[in-house]
């Protein structure tokens, strides 16, 4: 226990001897954790968006002419239901698309109580089995008699999911770029303690220190660093992201029928995220600079 608490202590008087460059490499490792978190919550917004928008992509809604009673929608199921690719389908009035609106517009559902009539369509519903035939169906679908429009979203989601792709990929990139530069700055602060304790070092070694007794104060140093980092990092995250949702508005996202990923989750997990990154960050920057220097 001596042994540890000694540890603990002499990190904590190398970080503040050399307070700037610790305080430097806290930017750094910050800034770094900051243009991440941009890229994680687009990747996860638009991956829940695209998500979102493939529920519907998984069916296809044919909104039905103002003249068409249920029996010829009954039989335009039917012929439907022939189709290779349809897992099944069904009618849906007007009255259950209200309901789906009124639930999607969360609190704000009261605001369609005021319309004089309902403005909907009766509309039949068709599940697919095999998205490779969606095509195919949609355009049997919209050739039917009473058939106004056909909505699918087969364009819209491909488009996200390379969206998607695409700011994974950039994430990954630029997270390896800035962790990479990020453990060079932690070196280089670590480095210049090194060498500010330099005749001590080579009293403790000559009297018998082992290694990890010399290396110890480093590691924590390091350590040290990282978490105040992502500390940080997850408070600021955490405003900008209130501040977002803040002024687009919950409503916006209620109507155009769009989730977003919910705050105090997001929060949580990416705490655990930067913490993981920032002591990594931290450890592997002592680590590389104790080696070069120490020899040990």
């Amino acid at each position: 226990m001596r042994t540890f608490f000694y540890t603990i202590r002499q990190a904590f008087l190398q970080f503040g001897r050399n307070f700037n460059m610790s305080l430097a490499s806290i930017f750094a490792i910050t800034a770094m954790l900051l243009i991440l978190s941009v890229f994680f919550i687009a990747a996860l917004n638009v991956n829940m968006a695209a998500e979102s928008i493939k529920g519907d992509y998984d069916s296809i809604e044919i909104y039905l002419k103002d003249d068409v009673e249920e029996s010829q929608a009954a039989d335009m199921i039917a012929a439907l239901q022939k189709e290779d690719g349809v897992a099944d389908a069904w009618f849906k009035s007007k009255d259950d698309a209200m309901k789906e609106f009124k639930t999607r517009w969360g609190d704000n559902g009261y605001l369609l109580d005021n319309l004089d009539k309902n403005p909907l369509p009766n509309s039949i519903v068709v599940q697919i089995a095999d998205l490779e035939k969606a095509d195919g169906i949609a355009e049997t679908a919209a050739a039917l008699e009473g058939a106004e429009d056909v909505k699918y979203y087969k364009n819209t989601v491909d488009k996200l999911l390379k969206i998607t792709r695409f700011i994974q990929w950039a994430a990954v990139i630029l997270m390896i770029f800035l962790i990479i530069v990020s453990i060079v700055v932690v070196s280089k602060t670590i480095k210049l303690t090194v060498f500010n304790r330099a005749d001590e070092i080579s009293i403790m070694k000559y009297v018998g220190a082992t290694n990890w007794f010399i290396r110890g104060p480093f590691l924590v140093e390091g350590i040290i660093i990282g978490i105040l980092s992502a500390a940080i990092s997850v408070g600021l995250t955490a405003l900008i992201y209130h501040k977002l949702i803040d002024l687009i508005g919950d409503q916006v996202f209620s109507v155009l029928s769009i989730p977003m990923f919910p705050e105090h989750f997001l929060i949580y997990n990416l705490s655990w995220v930067f913490l993981a990154l920032g002591v990594s960050i931290g450890a592997c920057g002592s680590i590389i600079s104790m080696r070069k220097f120490l020899n040990a």
